[in-house]
């Protein structure tokens, strides 16, 4: 959970510290922002790569290894004095990050029964969506109150108590021997189902999230301070909406999957519809937080449970296609904020959720017999 957190926090900084780089550096903001976009297609790229090049080494080693660029990466860009050492030690963390959402979760669901790996999911996705309600906001205070390369350096000193815990403690195993190392119900057009109605849903809600701070002072008229404090209220619903489907998910699983992207669909097109009115605003932007995290958790719950392989590659997949969903998603939103303004990148990527939900509901229909939720194969 802690290696979770501080691999997202590492990966969303940039964000908070935008300006502060972009003087410190000299380099203008669309190439500062270039270190959060590099970063995410490097991920969408790599995952299933780097995947099979480590599939038979010790996850021990695996996780001490990539802990290990972890630290080192970030000690890399803290120390930056130029753009393109901040740019390659970004990548780096990247990397590391690819592999470690593949291999993180069937190491750490093996260590417990099949009956509870729900909720083992749900701690670690916690865990990471933490790092938006906490990880960010205290990395951005503290690069205000000091230099941006303090923020930058702190994920050094977290992973390197994750990288010693685990490299003390984590049983050594060959992965094919792993209790979660395959599907407890392997099922190739479940898999398929799940990795393209991830797609939707990732490309949709970045068409509309990556401009949400233009589209709460253009639209719904709150000033900075408001939108502010609103962006951390969306870190919340999204680390509640984890916890409130966590403890269910085990339970029905394919139910999960469904509800959350229809909140999403509906989070999203009622911003488009009603962002105009303060109040519903407030109303469709917890919806659509609530949402967020419970899609990317649930779609890899059902990777443990469908893959038709080993499940380090079904996550490796997972991981990449929706990264590559957030950069599509962002490219999409920038075309339609172009052409016909930001309210309308919701609703486009409503309609994208909606598909994602279409998409979800036909694959359950021709399961349909199969027996209850709780039994369902993923």
């Amino acid at each position: 959970m802690l290696a979770a957190f501080t691999f997202n926090t590492a990966e969303n900084l940039p964000v908070g510290l935008l300006e502060l780089i972009s003087a410190s550096l000299g380099v203008s903001l669309p190439r500062v922002g270039l270190l959060v976009t590099g970063y995410g297609a490097t991920v969408a790229v790599a995952s299933v790569p780097l995947a099979h090049v480590v599939r038979g080494v010790p996850r021990r080693h695996v996780l001490t290894g990539l802990l290990a660029a972890l630290v080192v990466s970030s000690l890399a860009a803290a120390l930056s004095t130029s753009y393109w050492l901040l740019l390659a030690a970004r990548l780096l963390t990247a990397l590391a990050q690819a592999l470690f959402w593949a291999v993180m979760g069937p190491v750490a669901v093996g260590l417990f029964a099949p009956g509870v790996r729900g909720r083992v999911v749900g701690a670690l996705s916690a865990a990471g969506s933490l790092a938006l309600v906490l990880g960010l906001p205290a990395g951005t205070w503290l690069g205000r109150r000091t230099d941006w390369q303090v923020p930058v350096a702190v994920p050094a000193a977290l992973g390197l108590v994750s990288l010693v815990t685990i490299a003390v403690l984590l049983p050594t195993s060959r992965p094919e021997e792993e209790p979660a190392a395959h599907g407890t119900a392997p099922d190739p057009r479940r898999f398929a189902t799940v990795l393209v109605a991830g797609a939707l849903s990732a490309t949709g809600a970045f068409t509309g999230y990556t401009y949400i701070v233009t589209f709460l002072g253009d639209v719904s008229r709150f000033s900075p301070g408001t939108i502010s404090a609103l962006l951390v209220a969306f870190g919340g619903a999204c680390l509640a909406g984890v916890a409130i489907t966590g403890a269910v998910l085990d339970r029905c699983p394919r139910s999960a999957l469904i509800a959350a992207v229809a909140v999403q669909a509906v989070g999203m097109l009622g911003l488009y519809a009603a962002g105009g009115d303060p109040v519903a605003t407030v109303v469709f932007l917890t919806l659509m937080g609530g949402a967020l995290g419970p899609v990317f958790m649930t779609t890899q719950n059902a990777m443990l449970l469908c893959a038709p392989g080993r499940t380090d590659m079904a996550l490796a997949a997972n991981s990449g296609v929706y990264n590559a969903g957030i950069a599509a998603g962002a490219a999409l939103g920038g075309l339609v904020l172009r052409s016909a303004g930001v309210r309308s990148t919701f609703l486009a990527g409503g309609l994208l959720a909606v598909a994602a939900c279409a998409v979800l509901l036909g694959g359950q229909s021709r399961r349909r017999g199969a027996g209850a939720d709780g039994q369902e194969p993923g």
